[in-house]
Parts: C-alpha cells; structure tokens; sequence
C-alpha cells in the first residue's frame, strides 16, 4: 500500500475503513476496505478531514476482491438464481422461485480447496422458497491472483455449480388400501394427511380409489387413475411384510420398475419407490407417514414434485441423517434429518 493525495485517489482502492462520526446520529464507516474511490467521493473524504489516503497499488496479474466475487458468483448462478450486489468481495445468491436446490457437490468441494475464496451453501437436494439465501461467496484478500481465480472458473467448467428445478404442478392418483376402509369399519385419516402434503407444492388429485387388500384390484386402481390421467400414483398402507399386505406385489403387478423397496429411514423404512413406464411415480406409503410429523415421505416428496427420478442410490445415503428425532417443537426441514 502507499499513501497519495485525496484529490489524485480517483479509481484506486482503499486498504482502511473511513469512519464518520456524528454525534448522537451515527459512528460507522462510511466506506469500507476494499472500496474503490470515485470522484463524488472526493468531496466527502475531504469533509471528513482525509486529505491522504493509504491505497492499495493497482499490480499486473491480480484483481480487486470485488472482481474476484463477480467469478465466483458466475461460477455459482444458474437458473432461477438472483444475486445481490457486491460488497466487500461478498455476493450472496437467493431462490427466485420455490423448487429443489440442486449444487455440484464435487466441484464446490474443488473450489473450496483453492484456498483465498469460499463459497457456503445450503444442502443440495432440499426444498427452497422464492426469495431465500442459497448461499454465500466471498474472496478473502483485497487483492487475489487472476491466475487463481482462473483455476476456479476451470475447476467448475461450462455449467453453474448451483439451478434450481421448479416444483410441476403434479396431478395426483390416491389409492387407498385395506379391506376395514373399504367396509367402513374405520375412518380414513391418511388421505387427509396426504393431501395436505401435496397441495403445498400446488399439486390437485384428481382420482382416488378404495381398493381394500385384494392385489389385483390395487393394480387395477393404478392403472386406470394413469389411464385418467395422473402422473403421480401415491398408495397408503399394505407396506409391511405381512401376509396381508398386498400393496407392493400390486405396484410390481402393474409393470412399473421397483428402484427399492426399504430406505434407510425412520420413520419410513418401508417406503417403496418406483417409476411406472419410467417417469409417472408410483410410490407405496408405509402407516407411520399417517401419524410421525416427518418421515421419509417428506425427503423425497420435494423431489418428485421437481419432476427428478430418483435412483436407489438416492434412497442409500439417506441412512446418515435418516433418523427423525422427534423433537417436541419440529423444525423441519431445519434440521439434520435427511441431510
């Protein structure tokens, strides 16, 4: 750093705050390190008795900490990404529309090794909402080497390190299994627990069947709610390994591709997850998604919404993260559960 003339500071950066000071009104730095000086600031460092400042010197071969924080911003925004104003070599990134966040996890690990730089996300795979922080990106020096910053924007390549996927508004088909529904022994209490899920992602069911537990009346229920029109087959109940429990022979009955049946999840251990002529879901709801506040059900439901399908590696590393809690006051999805 060296010091110059207020009056010549024009263009060259700051290396110290410049406080103000008024009394019973303010005492806060007025600009900041890192700021580049223009020519109305002149007048106002003047007023504030600077007529020297200490800058950094300008060198071949590196960038403002700002200029670094406009490439790792382009590294990190994809679609429906805003980002907010450069400030101190920091730009955060926000959600323009409610969907999953998804985030290059071996690229932002790469970039994070670089040293000098950082970029803080939230977890990948999880639900957002318009208008929410997704992440944080910051250069920490003043000044940082252009061949650095290069590297990174060569570590992360063509594609942006963070997208969303926009939730599809999903048309939803509800089987109802058990044979003391369908005779009106007992009230059915999980289609409405089910619907008050889906809605939130601006799904509409548009078919429900009361199958009972005979399996080939389940798979014609399925089927004939596709054939109407539904691109989402959700079926509760008859998940256990019980002889009675016919809901997952009637899904593989019906032709869809069974990607798991089990997930290493509690409450959800029975969930089964399959894709009918590869991209309508068809999936089978064990008992405890009627009563546990949050269950496996919840994890992967974001997802399905958005459209993705999901393999049954997607299921596999659930298991770290994949024990609810069952906290008295529930946080979801601010939690660790599913992450």
């Amino acid at each position: 750093m060296k010091e110059i003339k207020t009056r010549d500071a024009v263009g060259h950066v700051l290396c110290h705050d410049i406080t103000q000071i008024i009394k019973d009104k303010v005492k806060d730095a007025i600009f900041r390190k890192g700021h580049v000086v223009c020519e109305e600031d002149i007048p106002v460092l003047l007023s504030l008795g600077k007529e020297n400042l200490y800058i950094w010197e300008k060198k071949e071969g590196f960038l403002h900490e700002n200029e670094g924080a406009e490439i790792l911003r382009q590294i990190c925004q994809g679609q429906y990404i805003r980002p907010s104003e450069v400030k101190e070599g920091k730009i955060d990134l926000f959600a323009e529309c409610d969907g999953i966040l998804k985030i290059n996890t071996e690229k932002l690990e790469e970039i994070n090794t670089l040293g000098e730089m950082m970029i803080a996300t939230r977890h990948g795979n999880t639900q957002v909402k318009a208008g929410e922080k997704l992440a944080g990106t910051r250069v920490i020096p003043l000044l940082i080497e252009t061949e650095k910053m290069e590297k990174a924007r060569a570590v992360a390549g063509l594609m942006p390190l963070l997208n969303i996927k926009k939730f599809l508004p999903k048309k939803i088909g509800i089987v109802t299994t058990g044979n003391e529904i369908l005779k009106g022994l007992i009230q059915d209490t999980f289609t409405s627990v089910i619907v008050e899920k889906i809605e939130a992602f601006g799904a509409k069911v548009i078919g429900r069947r009361i199958s009972g537990d005979d399996t080939a009346t389940i798979t014609k229920d399925i089927e004939e709610l596709i054939a109407e029109g539904a691109d989402f087959i959700i079926c509760t109940g008859g998940m256990s390994v019980d002889p009675d429990d016919k809901t997952p022979l009637a899904i593989k009955n019906t032709g869809a591709n069974i990607i798991s049946y089990g997930a290493p999840v509690l409450p959800g251990a029975m969930f089964l997850l399959s894709y009918y002529k590869e991209n309508i879901p068809v999936v089978g709801l064990p008992g405890c998604v009627m009563y546990a506040k949050q269950t496996i059900f919840d994890l992967v439901l974001p997802r399905l919404m958005a459209g993705e399908i999901l393999t049954a590696a997607d299921l596999q590393v659930l298991g770290e993260g994949g024990l609810c809690l069952d906290c008295p006051t529930c946080t979801f999805p601010n939690c660790g559960f599913g992450k």
